[in-house]
């Protein structure tokens, strides 16, 4: 699909211009459930003004991004990206984007999905994936009436986990029937065997929740980064989708995923003018984490060896593949 230029990016090329002068400003986020069961925190990232002290967010493993913590926000409005992180991550993984959003006049959101996140690993959370597209729809509830955000232009980005959580929002229908079916073809599939581990959708009510309507039509466009799960979505779901979607697929095997039956699947099941894919050759399904600091390595193969793999080539060439794939997803939202 060739890119073309549009009102809209026009529009956001000269926010883009604004935000040149301008830091990253971080704000934290605290949304409280009324029923005290699922808390969601995580973090807003924006074009704050320039003349505010920064400092550096990350830790001994990720580099860094440097923010402006509670710094004032340069005038106007900002069109929104909504960030869902993948099994066991958290709204950090991909701040190493959100940066890069945020210099072209994006604020961007992400939180830790309760149950399956590197800090909350409840079992029932876990089962109940049903309300990872939720927290997606709750975030934006939350944002939408924040005077700094542009509730009309409303994107989402998600990695891994978080990819099956976009397409989702954007419409896909979890089929328990066929998805059984398949898992009783394909028993050795990695996201048949993480299903089944997590208990997901083994009782009449969990499957009813499962297969609800749990798309959000607030959201413009979408980003999936070498999701998992395609499988579990029902194909007429995904063929009625009319909300475009760019498809990144990661060649590079560390994770099981199996490019035919993940992304390659969904891209086919798509419709196809409102789908643009990317699949570079050398890209690995960790490279949409950060990058590894010079001692990242060392120090996951120290302390969680079974992780170490994560920053496996983790550092220049990964660098050079954000920069494009923020290139790609900026220039994408901005189409629409």
């Amino acid at each position: 699909m060739t890119l073309k230029p549009t009102l809209t990016a026009l529009l956001f090329s000269a926010s883009a211009l604004a935000a040149q002068d301008s830091a990253t400003g971080m704000q934290q986020l605290m949304i409280l459930d009324t029923q005290d069961t699922r808390h969601l925190e995580g973090f807003l990232w924006y074009p704050a003004q320039a003349n505010t002290t920064v400092q550096a967010h990350g830790n001994a493993v990720w580099e860094p991004i440097n923010v402006a913590p509670d710094a004032p926000a340069l005038s106007g409005q900002f069109p929104l990206v909504v960030l869902s992180h993948g099994m066991f991550g958290n709204a950090r993984n991909q701040a190493w984007l959100a940066e890069r959003l945020v210099a072209q006049g994006y604020a961007v959101a992400a939180i830790d999905h309760p149950g399956t996140s590197t800090f909350q690993r409840d079992l029932d959370h876990q089962r109940e994936l049903w309300n990872r597209p939720k927290d997606i729809s709750r975030l934006i509830d939350h944002l939408s009436a924040d005077p700094r955000i542009d509730a009309g232009h409303i994107y989402m980005a998600g990695h891994s986990l978080g990819g099956f959580t976009a397409v989702a929002l954007a419409g896909g229908r979890y089929d328990p029937d066929g998805f059984d079916a398949f898992c009783a073809a394909m028993p050795d599939d990695l996201v048949c065997g993480i299903f089944d581990r997590w208990n997901v959708a083994k009782s009449p009510d969990d499957r009813i929740a499962m297969a609800q309507d749990l798309s959000d039509d607030r959201i413009r466009a979408f980003a999936v980064f070498d999701l998992g799960g395609t499988q579990t979505f029902a194909a007429k779901s995904l063929g009625a989708i009319d909300s475009p979607v760019l498809v990144y697929g990661a060649p590079v095997d560390l994770e099981g995923l199996n490019l035919d039956i993940e992304s390659r699947a969904l891209v086919a099941a798509l419709p196809s003018a409102l789908t643009t894919y990317y699949e570079p050759d050398s890209l690995a399904h960790f490279d949409f984490l950060g990058v590894c600091t010079e001692n990242g390595l060392v120090i996951l193969k120290d302390e969680e060896p079974d992780d170490a793999f994560v920053c496996a080539e983790g550092r220049e060439a990964r660098r050079a593949e954000h920069a494009q794939i923020a290139s790609d997803v900026s220039a994408f939202f901005a189409q629409h």
